[in-house]
C-alpha cells in the first residue's frame, strides 16, 4: 500500500491524543466542527442552491464525465478523506481497513487527509471539474449538501451496482433514498451525523435535558444554553419540537422556528450559537446543555462521566458524509470496490469503533460487539429501531430559499 499522507506536523498517535483530549478542555477543534463551519459559509453564499431535486439542470462539462477507466491496468485508487476519519493501527502508521483491501485485491490505496472543509475542497477541484479534467482523485468524502451541489452540477459519476454487492445489500434503510440522490445512484454514506441534546450533569444538578422546549424555556438553564451555528440542525430540531417536519417545512414554518429561537436570544436564555467550541464549554459546565453532534458526545463521555445526552421524543436531525467518484476519475472500478469493501460488516465495525459516528451498514452489531460491547450497544453509533424512527433530514432547498433562509439564520445567530 502506498504511504499515507498525514496532516502537516501531526502523526497518527498525536492525532489520537488530540481526539482524546477534547473533553479535558485542551482543544476545541474537531473534524465535525470544521466541517460544519464550512457548511455555514456555503449556506450564506447560497452554495446548496442548484439541486437536482429542485428541478435545476446540471451545469458545467457534464459531457466529459467519464474517462477511460484504467483500473485493470493500474491497480491503484486515490482516496481523499477528512482527518481522523479512518481507523489507524496500534503502531499509529498502518491503516488496517486499507491494508486488508490491498491484501485481498492487490489494489494499492493512496490515502490522503486533504479535506478540511467542504467549501475549501470544492475550491480545489471546481476549475478542474468545470473544465472536464481529472482531479487526481478517485474517491472523495463530502457532506450531503455539498454532494447535492456537485451531483446537480453533473460532476459526479453514476456508480455501477455490479461492483457494489455488499454496499447494495447492507446499506441501512435509513440512508437509502435521500432527496438529493434518489436511490443512491451517485453516492454511498460514509457515516451518519446525528444532532442531539447534550448536557453536563453537574451543571444541571443531575437533571436530564431532553427537549428544545427545555433548552428555550427552563429558567434554571438561562444563559447556559447553546445551539449550533449549523442552520439545518438548529432550525430542524426547533421545527420538530414545534410539531413540524423539516422534510417538508414551508417558509412560514422556518420563520416561526427562527422567531422562537430569537425569543431565546432576546431573553438571554441562549448563551450563544457555537461551532467548534461547544465541546470545551460543555465539558467545563459553562454550557449546561446544548445541541451537539453525536460523535462528539461519544468521545466526550469516554473522558467525562458527567456528560449526558438525550434524543428528543419529538425527533432529531441526521445528516451524512458520503463517498462519491468525481468525473474523470481514472480508477472508477477500483474506487467502487473500495466502497464495497467498507460495507462488509467486519470492516464497517472497525471503522465505526474508531470514528464513533452512526454506522450506515446493516448487520454490523455482532462484529462491533467483538471490538467493544459498549459501542455496539450505543444508539448514537448503532441506532435501534425506535431511535431510527425519530431521525429526520432537512429538505433540499432551491437557490432562492437557500439564500433567504441563510440570511435569516445569520441575522439570528450573529454569523
Amino acid at each position: 500500500m502506498e504511504e499515507t499522507q498525514q496532516p502537516e506536523g501531526l502523526s497518527p498517535p498525536e492525532l489520537a491524543a488530540v481526539r482524546r483530549s477534547l473533553a479535558n478542555g485542551r482543544m476545541a477543534v474537531t473534524r465535525r466542527s470544521l466541517l460544519r463551519a464550512g457548511a455555514a459559509v456555503a449556506l450564506a453564499s447560497g452554495g446548496t442552491g442548484a439541486l437536482a431535486a429542485c428541478g435545476i439542470p446540471p451545469a458545467g462539462r457534464t459531457d466529459a464525465g467519464r474517462a477511460e477507466d484504467r483500473s485493470a491496468q493500474e491497480k491503484r485508487v486515490v482516496f481523499s478523506n477528512w482527518t481522523e476519519y479512518l481507523d489507524v493501527g496500534e503502531d499509529g502508521k498502518r491503516r488496517p481497513t486499507l491494508d486488508a483491501f490491498t491484501a485481498r485485491t492487490g489494489i494499492a490505496v493512496k490515502y490522503t487527509e486533504d479535506i478540511n472543509d467542504n467549501d475549501e475542497f470544492f475550491g480545489k477541484v471546481q476549475a478542474q471539474l468545470a473544465a472536464g479534467q481529472d482531479t487526481g482523485r478517485d474517491l472523495v468524502v463530502l457532506t450531503d449538501w455539498m454532494c447535492a451541489r456537485m451531483i446537480s452540477l453533473g460532476w459526479v459519476q453514476r456508480l455501477d451496482t455490479a461492483n457494489l454487492p455488499h454496499a447494495y445489500a447492507n446499506l441501512s434503510p435509513q440512508f437509502r433514498d435521500p432527496d438529493w440522490d434518489p436511490g443512491r445512484v451517485h453516492s454511498y454514506p460514509w457515516t451518519g451525523i446525528p444532532a442531539v441534546i447534550a448536557y453536563n450533569k453537574k451543571a444541571t444538578e443531575g437533571r436530564t435535558v431532553d427537549s428544545v422546549s427545555q433548552l428555550l424555556d427552563d429558567p434554571k438553564l438561562k444563559g447556559r444554553v447553546g445551539f449550533l451555528s449549523e442552520m439545518r440542525d438548529t432550525v430542524g430540531l426547533t421545527l420538530l419540537d414545534m410539531g413540524k417536519r423539516p422534510e417538508d417545512c414551508t417558509a412560514d414554518d422556518f420563520d416561526a422556528a427562527v422567531a422562537r429561537l430569537q425569543k431565546g436570544v432576546d431573553g438571554k436564555q441562549i448563551r450563544r450559537f457555537t461551532g467548534n467550541d461547544y465541546i470545551n464549554d460543555l465539558s467545563k459546565g459553562d454550557l449546561a446543555a446544548c445541541v451537539a453532534w453525536a460523535g462528539d458526545v461519544v468521545q466526550l463521555q469516554q473522558d467525562n462521566p458527567d456528560i449526558g445526552y438525550a434524543v428528543p421524543k419529538a425527533g432529531y436531525m441526521t445528516s451524512t458524509d458520503n463517498l462519491m467518484v468525481p468525473n474523470r476519475a481514472r480508477h472508477k472500478k477500483n474506487a467502487e470496490l473500495l466502497i464495497d469493501h467498507c460495507y462488509e460488516p467486519k470492516v464497517a465495525a472497525r471503522i465505526a469503533a474508531y470514528i464513533n459516528y452512526v454506522c450506515p451498514v446493516d448487520g454490523v452489531r455482532e462484529e462491533l460487539a467483538k471490538i467493544d460491547r459498549d459501542l455496539a450497544d450505543n444508539p448514537l453509533i448503532l441506532p435501534d429501531r425506535e431511535t431510527t424512527a425519530r431521525s429526520h433530514a432537512f429538505r433540499a432547498l432551491d437557490g432562492r430559499e437557500s439564500k433567504e433562509f441563510a440570511r435569516k439564520f445569520a441575522d439570528l445567530s450573529g454569523a
